[in-house]
């Protein structure tokens, strides 16, 4: 999954200008004396009114945005209709800072338009908007409509309706069931003036000035204040992206489990970056929460420790060696073997041709040794120019790190970037063609993605395979508040023929050794209840070792208010059915200060 700040184009925005993106011809002006805000909004998610002129609407304004490339503010009206279904309020797209203030009672002449937010490609849903508008301040200093609270009594258990299938799975021309359906219900609030009392963080403040509260404390949390991610068909309905409307310093710095105290209130907007969004016009109060950065235990004289850290990134001008180094150090305890994922090249996204990471690679060993950790020893595989996905330039791509004290390397010459590895039997026992070698880089499946590293460790005398992966990443995917549900994971049909890739290569193994330790670790960008998950089991080849935590524990990302899993170790029959231990070590996605996205895993095992 690409990181969280890559994945945004700019900071608190909504989208491009909206009435370029919104091409609506313009049919009849609606009759100004009739036209109310909920008339604007109906009762389905998009305009009964988009396209038409609409003159005088009423409102008073509840917020303004002056930053950003949707700027304007929101108006509700202070009359409104029995229907619940039927929003009161409605953005006002400007295009420039607007001179409205919050309290000034106004009207405002101009187009109805439907704004997609990340263009229609996205899926996502569409925002109701006045836009060209022509305002006219009736007074000021009038009093805000009383917010809508926004809690666990409030917010229905079910998450979407299943979209209209004569509409390829979109929902909105149903007819809105706000109290049946989350979204639904905040659907019926956008643009109008909401408000969270005291609520739980569960995802860490970001540099946009948003984080994520849950309305309900009890939905599936974790056991260090997140919410857990679970499965497709249950949604978390009490997540709420929160965003603030003053100066991105002002924001709190919060982590997992702090508490946004008091009352959080302002307009409902909706977005690319989220979907819904409280964009606060008064933030609540931090309390922290206290939770600190977890160590793992230290492996035994007679366990293999192997871990996989996805480093997001890393290149030689990076500031963040120091802190890598103490999280392999001091919460990983110096594992014997270390998947490094997203390892750049020399000289990070400069596209000149480099491939090479040994500076890299070695400046992160060599900090590892400042920290009081191991002098590691290291192999990988330089991946052909700009063909692995990735940072363009960068040429991300898996490393092993071992500790020779405690390990050795089986090394066996033939391993490059395009000759894929093979498995032999020599003396009734599995081994590789070469040690390291790329898994069928050739393959359809790996195309513009990061291909498996596959290396020989031996361990007291015992052999262990470890597989190096990264698979492809989320990007394209729907988001959950799509306007099509289910979404579509569109990007995992690339995951799956990996994921069938790998699980026939580990079966290669078994085949010529049954009893064989393998391991298959690292990024694999899905969770260990997902399609992607259930094909690298295949067949009983292998099996997830973070389903041996407790459901509360399962996790190794945050991402929109879901505790989730992308980082996995995957362990053959001879060590699941032994004793074996896995900790999801947490240390970054919980955190505002987080050097990498991603939380570490490590497994203990004797083989």
């Amino acid at each position: 999954m690409p990181s969280k700040n890559s994945s945004r184009l700019a900071a608190l925005t909504v989208a491009a200008v909206c009435s370029t993106v919104s091409a609506v011809v313009l049919t009849s002006p609606a009759h100004a004396d009739a036209i109310r805000i909920h008339d604007i909004q109906g009762a389905t998610r998009t305009s009964p009114l988009a396209g038409k002129q609409v003159t005088d609407v009423a409102g008073v304004v509840t917020g303004v945005r002056t930053y950003g490339s949707s700027k304007g503010f929101w108006i509700q009206d202070t009359a409104p209709d029995a229907d619940p279904a039927t929003s009161e309020g409605v953005f006002v797209f400007t295009s420039s800072a607007p001179k409205a203030t919050a309290g000034d009672a106004v009207t405002v002449s101009g187009t109805v338009s439907e704004y997609v937010p990340g263009g229609a490609s996205s899926g996502n849903q569409s925002v109701t908007e006045i836009t060209k508008p022509t305002v006219t301040v009736v007074s000021s200093g009038n009093a805000l409509p009383a917010a809508t609270v926004i809690d666990a009594k409030s917010v229905p258990a079910a998450y979407a309706p299943a979209g209209d299938p004569a509409a390829n799975g979109s929902v909105n021309a149903l007819p809105l069931r706000p109290s049946k359906y989350a979204l639904d219900l905040y659907e019926s609030l956008e643009g109008m003036n909401v408000r969270v009392g005291s609520s739980r963080v569960v995802t860490a403040s970001d540099a946009y000035a948003e984080l994520w509260v849950t309305v309900k404390p009890h939905e599936n949390p974790t056991r260090r204040g997140g919410t857990v991610y679970g499965s497709y068909g249950s949604q978390n309905t009490g997540r709420l992206q929160i965003q603030s409307l003053g100066t991105v310093a002002d924001f709190p710095a919060a982590n997992v489990g702090d508490t946004l105290a008091g009352r959080t209130e302002g307009p409902l907007d909706y977005n690319q970056f989220g979907g819904y969004t409280l964009v606060a016009r008064e933030l609540g109060t931090l309390g922290k929460g206290g939770i600190e950065r977890e160590t793992t235990r230290q492996q035994k004289r007679g366990e293999l420790a192997v871990a996989t850290y996805n480093v997001e990134n890393l290149d030689p001008g990076d500031g963040t060696f120091a802190a890598h180094a103490a999280a392999i150090v001091d919460h990983l305890q110096s594992p014997d073997v270390v998947s490094l994922e997203e390892i750049q090249d020399n000289n990070g996204a400069k596209d000149d041709g480099t491939v090479a990471a040994d500076v890299t690679v070695n400046k992160l060993i060599d900090a590892i040794v400042a920290a009081g950790g191991p002098k590691y020893d290291w192999r990988s595989v330089d991946p052909v120019n700009d063909q692995d996905g990735g940072e363009p330039g960068g040429n991300i791509r898996q490393v092993f790190l071992f500790n020779p004290e405690r390990v050795s390397f089986t090394d066996r010459a033939g391993g490059d970037s395009t000759t894929p590895v093979g498995v032999t039997r020599t003396h009734g026992r599995a081994a590789l063609t070469a040690s390291p070698g790329r898994i069928a880089p050739a393959d359809e499946a790996w195309k513009n993605s990061r291909k498996p590293l596959a290396g020989e460790f031996v361990f007291r005398g015992k052999t262990v395979f470890v597989i190096a992966n990264h698979f492809a990443s989320k990007g394209g995917d729907q988001g959950l508040t799509a306007q099509y549900q289910p979404p579509a994971r569109s990007s995992e049909t690339q995951r799956h023929a990996q994921a069938n890739a790998v699980n026939g290569f580990v079966k290669e193994i078994l085949k010529a050794q049954k009893n064989a330790d393998v391991v298959t670790l690292g990024d694999i960008n899905d969770f260990e209840f997902s399609g992607t998950a259930q094909r690298l089991e295949d067949g009983g080849a292998l099996w997830s070792a973070i389903k041996s935590l407790p459901r509360s524990e399962r996790y190794t990302y945050d991402y929109q208010g879901n505790s989730q899993v992308l980082d996995q170790i995957l362990i053959s029959p001879s060590i699941r059915h032994d004793d074996f231990a896995y900790d999801s070590v947490h240390i970054n996605s919980e955190f505002n200060d987080q050097i990498s996205d991603h939380d570490p895993q490590v497994l203990r095992f004797r083989p």
